[in-house]
This record gives C-alpha cells, sequence and structure tokens, in this order.
C-alpha cells in the first residue's frame, strides 16, 4: 500500500472517530460564541482570577487576619503603600485593628464566595425539587406549591433575613451566632430565594412532558422519579444555570448588605460586607481605603458576574443571541 493511500485511510479513519468530549466542548455553540465576545472572556478571567486569589487566601495572603499575634493594633490605619504615610509592609494599608487589608479581602473574599456558592446551590435544589414536582404531578400539589411560592415572593429577601437574623441572635446571643454565623447566612438566603427556580423550572417542566420522549418513558414503566430527574431535569438546565449565574451575585449582595448591618459575619471572621462596615464609620475621618477598598473589591466581583449571566442568557436563548 502507497504512503498516499496509508495517509488517505489515516485521515478518514481520524473523521469517523468519535470526538472527545473536550472536542465536542470546542465545536459548540457555547464555546464558539464565547471565544468571540471579549467582554465576557475578560470578566470570566477576571472572576477566575478572584476565585483563584479567594481560595489561595492562606498561600497569597502575607499575614492571617485570623491570627490575633499576627496584629499589632499599633500598626492600625496605615494608608496603602501608594501614600506618602503608607508602610511597605502592607500594599493596601491596614483596618482599624491593624490587620493588613490586603489579606483581610483575600479572605473576606472567599468567604463572600463560599456564601454566595452555598446559598444558591441551596436555592437550586429546593427549587428544583419542588418545580419538578408541581410541575410533573400537576393538580392541586401544583396549586398548592405555587400559591407557596407565591407567598414566598410576596415577603422581600432581605426583611425575611433581617427578622430571622435578628431574632435568632437576640434569643442565642452574640457568642452562638458568630460561630453559626456562615451556616445561618446561607440557610437564611437560600431559602428565601427558592421560588425563582421553582417557577422557571414548572415551566419548563409543563413544556417538556407533553413530549414525546416522556411517553414514551413512561410506556417503558419507568417510575414518575426516574422521569422527573434522569429525562426531564437535563433539557431544563439551561435557565437553571442562567439564574445560578445571576443568584450567585445577588446572594454575595445581600451577604454583604447584611453583614453591613450587622447581621452578617462576625468581626472576628470578616467578608466583604463586614469589612465596608468595619471601615464605614473611619471614612470621614480620613480612612477611606478601609471601606472604599473592599467596595471596590465587591462592585468588580459583582458585576463580572452579572455580566457573565447576562451573556450566557443570551446564548442560552437562540431568540436573543445574535452572535
Amino acid at each position: 500500500m502507497s504512503d498516499a493511500m496509508i495517509a488517505s485511510q489515516t485521515a478518514a479513519d481520524q473523521e469517523t472517530a468519535p470526538l472527545s468530549r473536550w472536542q465536542r466542548f470546542r465545536q459548540s455553540t457555547f464555546w464558539y460564541s464565547f471565544t468571540r465576545d471579549r467582554v465576557a472572556m475578560v470578566c470570566a478571567a477576571i472572576f477566575a482570577l478572584m476565585v483563584a486569589a479567594a481560595l489561595l487566601a492562606p498561600v497569597l495572603a502575607p499575614t492571617n487576619p485570623y491570627d490575633i499575634s499576627t496584629i499589632d493594633i499599633m500598626d492600625s490605619e496605615i494608608p496603602p503603600i501608594w501614600d506618602e504615610a503608607g508602610d511597605e509592609r502592607f500594599l493596601l494599608g491596614t483596618d482599624a485593628q491593624g490587620r493588613d487589608l490586603y489579606s483581610t479581602i483575600l479572605y473576606g473574599m472567599r468567604i463572600s464566595i463560599t456564601i454566595g456558592l452555598c446559598a444558591v446551590l441551596l436555592q437550586a435544589f429546593l427549587g428544583v425539587v419542588i418545580g419538578l414536582t408541581a410541575g410533573y404531578v400537576g393538580g392541586r400539589v401544583d396549586s398548592f406549591l405555587m400559591r407557596v411560592a407565591d407567598i414566598q415572593l410576596s415577603f422581600s429577601t432581605m426583611m425575611v433575613a433581617i427578622i430571622v437574623l435578628a431574632v435568632f441572635q437576640a434569643s442565642f446571643g452574640t457568642e452562638l451566632y458568630s460561630k453559626l454565623a456562615m451556616v445561618m447566612l446561607i440557610l437564611v438566603i437560600g431559602i428565601a430565594e427558592w421560588p425563582q427556580y421553582a417557577r422557571t423550572v414548572r415551566a419548563s417542566v409543563l413544556a417538556e412532558k407533553k413530549k414525546e420522549y416522556v411517553e414514551a418513558a413512561r410506556v417503558m414503566g419507568f417510575g414518575s422519579g426516574r422521569i422527573m430527574f434522569r429525562h426531564i431535569l437535563p433539557n431544563t438546565l439551561s435557565p437553571i444555570l442562567v439564574i445560578s449565574t445571576v443568584q450567585i451575585a445577588n446572594a454575595i449582595i445581600s451577604e454583604a448588605a447584611l453583614s453591613f448591618l450587622g447581621l452578617g459575619m462576625p468581626v472576628s471572621q470578616p467578608s466583604l460586607g463586614s469589612l465596608i462596615s468595619s471601615g464605614f464609620e473611619y471614612i470621614f475621618s480620613g480612612s477611606w481605603w478601609i471601606t472604599v477598598i473592599p467596595g471596590l473589591v465587591l462592585i468588580v466581583l459583582v458585576m463580572v458576574i452579572n455580566i457573565l449571566g447576562d451573556w450566557l442568557r443570551d446564548v442560552m436563548n437562540p431568540k436573543l443571541y445574535k452572535g
């Protein structure tokens, strides 16, 4: 067999060989639109960088803001390094307790992102289960679950969170609340926002359950649980992903607002919101960096998540996408 025939046969075998998951992903519309949207690429890079910095906080941070032995109160309110009164030991200056602001922001960003992601996972779990059940079962079950969702939506997330957290803090004391602050924030923010998922998933299920593949699954004797989670759920993932992106930003903002009001993370374990709150009283005394720099980090974090959410919504909706 000649070399030309061997090369031709090899090329034919490569064309007929099954593509790997990465190759299929590279050929997808999602990847195509992402690589041609510079704004989305820049926002994704910034978000990935911030998440990596938060995860690697113990490695990147010069000091541990949770270790009291490394903090000197005499170093309090030192300006950033570019200021004439700055200290080269503290890149972004220090806060009122003498903690390195750069280190504190890294640790605080990790807490904010963790609360945002965990709260959204809880929202998605509750909303998907309730939405699937309501849409697939229908009837009185559907009516009852959607009325519960309507009642939940009639209350502001912040109002519910403020009442629940304030009552918990007053009932069980500040010390216990400080230990359970992260868990309480995840539970309150997660439980308060599940109707967003439930209503969206229910609408998708009502459209999907009338299709032939669902009828075929019923004829084959599959149970309702398997049909809902193995067959219908994968076809409702697009709106779930879009909602999740937006809800992560909302959860981070909610945590920051609650921390600013004194109902979030304690001063000993600061998030971005509690950092802004702790430095707000010093902003008029000249120590603007304690509040402004964490505030800018929070703005950038929420902004890139929202931009990615808008881009993802357009890509997932063919009627909106014009790439």
